[in-house]
């Protein structure tokens, strides 16, 4: 790792610094960008240095095997940003710290549920995030989905289990994803209004074992919180097959879990310095925290280890990039994005200062396109950054898609985003459950994604001009 040398004091750092001033006032946002052949060539070379390397899926291996899962506000999760920032600092990057982030703390204790009475058998589940403990003993009502359960009248689930036994379609993108996720988020709530004593629904994910999915769920302010579960596919099928049966069928769900105060997590940040922008920033990144079922290795083991590994690859590059490459693992995204909201506000008065920013955070598959939002004066240069990336088996797909999770917040206040697009036909066969392990991820795969965010990253940081963070924002021009 290229180390900042003593010589790299306040007058040369001041120097850069004011060169760089003097380029953003000579050449305003809105000016087309592009990126100089010398870091395309240098780029070629790095891409076939990430994909040799196995340093991704080494990381990944220590995260998944040293601290295993890490549930956000636990002993693990504090184990967890004592391990991010040693890595850090083992790998060589020039800076490491720990910005606070402060969120409820949820815990799991215990959980169980069976069939009782004439079919007795027990039922594999578990409680989605943000339910509260208790145990209901009651009858099951079926829904197909969502709007069938906000269709009921108030009161005619009184005493009852309501259960929404939709089933999540697999894709690519993971487009299936989002009417999965809201029958966990707003089916707690529905079945509330309806006069449920507890919620069960099959749960979100695409696989056919007997793992069940958690996730965080909500309640809408006013109602009383029910004890809220997730079955484990297999199960909600056994269950579907029993009511089919046309009688009666009674179940018990025991739930020991809840919330507990407050906790105090970080986002834990290493930067590779600019070499004459160093004030501004590429980032990218994935979340440090996990559900507590597995290990945590696709959701999002993977994202921090694979971008620890392309910030690494970069910083042993004999000169750096003009622009700082920082890389961000951030804490709690699974309970409600608190890292990436945390940062957006810190940095809300330096949306311009962040470059672009990508997040790896859809598991291990490999990626197959690149988009961004960047406007339209920006788009060469993404092209140009897709010609590197089109060995890999990338193309460039405009602005489809969206930003990563933790991004958001930030994109929302005008950061550039960019997407790279992973395969996730079976993410969802792994995402939050006991399944989530490190034995799941292909080496090969992994090293692509590496190989994809160093390329995206060094580029990003090499470019003459800008990518649109705080432009659009603003309204300082109209974009794409």
């Amino acid at each position: 790792m290229r180390a900042i040398s003593t010589v790299l004091g306040t007058k040369v750092l001041g120097t850069g610094l004011a060169a760089s001033l003097l380029l953003a006032l000579s050449a305003p946002a809105g000016a087309q960008t592009r990126i100089p052949e010398q870091a395309v060539d240098t780029a070629t070379q790095l891409r076939e240095t990430a994909l040799a390397s196995d340093l991704g899926y080494r990381i990944t291996e220590s995260l998944t095997t040293e601290v295993g899962p890490r549930l956000a506000g636990s002993e693990a999760d504090a184990r967890a940003v004592e391990w991010a920032k040693a890595k850090f600092e083992a790998l060589g990057y020039d800076k490491v710290w720990l910005e606070p982030v402060t969120f409820p703390k949820w815990v799991r204790r215990s959980e169980s549920g069976q069939v009782v009475g004439r079919h007795a058998q027990p039922l594999t589940l578990t409680a989605l995030g943000g339910s509260p403990g208790g145990t209901v003993e009651a009858e099951v009502v079926r829904f197909a989905d969502l709007a069938a359960l906000q269709a009921a009248p108030a009161g005619s689930l009184a005493g009852k289990i309501a259960f929404i036994d939709y089933r999540m379609e697999r894709a690519r993108d993971g487009s299936g994803y989002g009417p999965g996720s809201r029958v966990r988020s707003g089916g707690p709530s529905a079945a509330i209004r309806a006069g449920a004593a507890g919620y069960l629904m099959r749960s979100a994910g695409t696989d056919s074992h007997r793992n069940p999915h958690t996730g965080i769920t909500r309640f809408d302010d006013g109602l009383e919180p029910i004890p809220a579960a997730a079955l484990s596919v297999p199960d909600a099928d056994q269950l579907t097959r029993l009511l089919a049966l046309g009688k009666p069928v009674t179940v018990r769900m025991a739930l020991d879990c809840g919330w507990d105060g407050e906790a105090t997590s970080h986002n834990v940040i290493g930067e590779i310095t600019g070499s004459s922008r160093p004030q501004e920033v590429v980032l990218i990144g994935g979340h440090l925290d996990s559900w507590d079922l597995g290990t945590g290795a696709v959701d999002d083991g993977a994202g921090v280890g694979l971008t620890m590994a392309a910030g690494k690859l970069i910083g042993d590059l004999p000169t750096a990039p003009a622009r700082t490459i920082r890389v961000v693992a951030f804490a709690n995204e699974e309970q409600g994005l608190w890292g990436g909201k945390a940062y957006a506000e810190k940095y809300a008065e330096e949306v311009r200062r962040h470059q672009i920013a990508a997040e790896s955070d859809f598991g291990a598959g490999r990626i197959y396109a690149i988009s961004t939002g960047a406007p339209e004066y920006a788009q060469d240069a993404v092209k140009q950054i897709a010609e590197v990336l089109a060995p890999l088996g990338i193309e460039y797909a405009g602005d489809a898609g969206g930003p990563g999770p933790d991004i958001s917040p930030f994109a929302a206040q005008g950061l550039a985003w960019a997407r790279l697009a992973q395969d996730g036909s079976d993410y969802f066969d792994l995402h939050h459950t006991p399944d989530d392990t490190f034995d799941k991820i292909d080496p090969a795969a992994l090293a692509q994604n590496v190989a994809a965010y160093a390329v995206f990253a060094y580029l990003a940081a090499s470019a003459e001009g800008d990518f649109g963070s705080g432009v659009q924002a603003d309204g300082a021009t109209d974009g794409k």
